[in-house]
């Protein structure tokens, strides 16, 4: 057999064992990888390297180690998760570097960061005070986590005493022009009420290159071609303009009509319109 071909042979069969081994010991974003994990990664990356080149000259030798790198990280991993004392030592501990707006000189320097890694840090994170800071602790990622005074924290509608309606995540119902028939019956909808909603707005489903249904129905349409204008939804706006027009049609009416029972039916009922539109105000003004 030609000596490219065993080569090429080797690379692949290392490729997919390799691709394998990484599946096994499961997911784990970048930023979250701790230093053990790096070390780990890498030891892999040149094990499967020399594998495939055959460069350490003994391939048993070198396929046993592969495995060896693999198993016991994944061990360890598994250890981690039961025992946190195990976890404390593979990933390390999260160490506070500022606590009641004070920086912790000697947590810096046990962290081995210097005043400029920590304000470097803080601006990665938009904070360019640290008197802006009430707490903040060094992840086992090498992250600082932090968290603002209550002076300068974002204002939040519950802060204000609002009242805010609860939604859920919007449904991809187009991509690329072609109907997501999933998203549409996990929303309880289907084609003949998609199409009825690009029909209002003269939009074809094709032209269509991302199309999302949020938790009150309305429709975002992104279009393949950016020079065309799609309009804005308004069912929240339509819906609360209806509303309020019923309401004060029934008030109008009250004060209109002669009979007694008529008055006192269209007056109670713009109370209930009254009291419905107050608690549908939140979700349809936001």
């Amino acid at each position: 057999m030609p000596e490219w071909l065993i080569f090429l042979a080797r690379a692949t069969a290392v490729f997919l064992l390799t691709l394998f081994l990484v599946r096994i010991m499961g997911k784990r974003q970048t930023s979250q990888m701790t230093f053990f994990d790096l070390i780990t990664a890498i030891v892999i990356g040149v094990l499967a390297a020399s594998f495939t080149l055959n460069l350490a000259g003994n391939m048993t030798g070198t396929f046993i180690a592969l495995l060896v790198w693999t198993a016991l990280p994944l061990a360890i991993y598994f250890l981690s998760i039961k025992f946190k004392s195990v976890r404390d030592v593979v990933q390390g501990k999260e160490t506070i570097l500022i606590n009641h707006g004070r920086v912790l000189e000697d947590k810096l320097m046990e962290a081995r960061m210097t005043p400029e890694d920590l304000l470097s840090q803080l601006r990665r994170k938009n904070i360019y005070k640290v008197a802006d800071v009430e707490f903040a602790v060094l992840e086992p990622s090498g992250e600082v986590s932090t968290m603002l005074t209550k002076a300068q924290q974002p204002l939040t509608p519950k802060a204000m005493g609002l009242q805010v309606g609860q939604e859920s995540v919007p449904q991809t119902v187009i991509l690329d022009g072609v109907i997501m028939d999933e998203a549409l019956t996990a929303m309880g909808l289907n084609r003949h009420w998609m199409h009825e909603e690009l029909e209002k707005i003269g939009v074809a489903p094709e032209n269509v290159f991302i199309a999302q249904v949020d938790s009150v129905g309305q429709v975002y349409v992104d279009l393949f071609d950016d020079v065309v204008n799609v309009p804005k939804p308004k069912t929240k706006e339509l819906l609360h303009a209806i509303l309020r027009k019923c309401q004060a049609d029934c008030e109008l009416y009250a004060l209109a009509t002669k009979n007694e029972k008529a008055k006192q039916m269209y007056t109670e009922t713009s109370k209930t319109m009254t009291q419905v539109v107050a608690e549908l105000e939140p979700l349809l003004k936001r």
